[in-house]
């Protein structure tokens, strides 16, 4: 369904993309993660036709995205961060209006129009203001919008930042809902949502793509055969160095741990009472000894983060 392949955008001398190349089957739901500024939403605007690359090529069901982009834009609905409405509308005059812009023929306008209010729960409010709605109604219209002509591919860029609790779980179980029928490309930094309704992940860090494959196989890929996490009272970088050294093992330290380290063993797991004892014997006030399980956060942390290591 997307073949992107090579995509290349500086906005000067700033690199947003580099060489960015991966692809969606029909059917697919992706979360396209990365951490805020990694380049998310430069890669969804290029394979919308929203802005040109300055090298590679995006193509949407064969068609080349700026070589047949009415073709691309009839196959993709989308929903920017910030939701294309227009607050001096009521929503229906507003969806009508997208309606006629997508080509949508005049005698199934008003059907269209049911069918996506009802699946995005806007039929009540089809008389209001867009203008008087709360942000998270106002998001709905987004999502409305993007489904109108029953688009197969609905990209999705941030689409919960800025919502309330409630409205975020709303919103979720929209797009959860949507997914069961379309293709998905789900923008984000926002985990959770991509482990609610996602299948497949594709991590993009200072504009690279650094990881693409099922989020099973992901986690899979990356656990350590051992790797353990160890927090003590009295932590040193001294401490990290007598262990690297006395076991010739490597140890790091993830930004979030601050009174410990991580320590990683390839078939030495005997080697772990070792290790534990030195740290009680050396009087540093052993806290926590354990095993690494990885998640998704962790594995998304430890793709777009640098550790310390010693």
């Amino acid at each position: 369904m997307i073949e992107v392949k090579g995509l290349t955008k500086f906005y000067k001398q700033i690199r947003a993309i580099e060489d960015v190349s991966f692809s969606v089957e029909k059917g697919d739901i992706v979360g396209f993660l990365g951490p805020n500024g990694a380049g998310k939403t430069t890669t969804m605007k290029i394979i919308t036709g929203f802005m040109p690359p300055d090298s590679g090529v995006a193509k949407v069901a064969g068609f080349d995205v700026f070589e047949s982009p009415l073709e691309v834009k009839k196959r993709i609905g989308y929903l920017p961060e910030n939701p294309p409405v227009y607050n001096d509308m009521t929503v229906y005059d507003y969806l009508k209006f997208v309606a006629e812009i997508k080509g949508i023929e005049s005698k199934k306008i008003d059907v269209e129009i049911e069918r996506v209010s009802e699946s995005c729960g806007i039929t009540d409010v089809q008389k209001r203001l867009i203008a008087h709605l709360s942000k998270g109604f106002r998001q709905r219209v987004g999502i409305a919008q993007a489904i109108l002509g029953n688009p197969e591919i609905v990209i999705f860029d941030e689409p919960t930042i800025g919502l309330d609790p409630n409205q975020v779980f709303e919103v979720r179980t929209l797009i959860k809902e949507l997914a069961k029928e379309k293709t998905i490309i789900l923008s984000t930094h926002i985990l959770p949502e991509v482990e609610m309704t996602c299948k497949k992940v594709i991590v993009i860090h200072k504009g690279r793509i650094v990881a693409k494959e099922n989020i099973e196989d992901l986690l899979r890929r990356r656990t350590k055969i051992s790797e353990m996490t160890v927090r003590v009272k009295r932590f040193s970088i001294e401490l990290m160095k007598q262990i690297r050294d006395k076991f010739n093992i490597k140890v790091s330290q993830p930004p979030e741990l601050e009174n410990g380290f991580n320590f990683e063993l390839e078939n030495q797991e005997d080697r772990i009472e070792d290790i534990a004892k030195f740290i009680v014997d050396g009087g540093y006030g052993l806290l926590e000894f354990r095993p690494i399980t990885l998640s998704l956060e962790d594995v998304f942390r430890e793709l777009t983060t640098e550790e310390k290591t010693v």
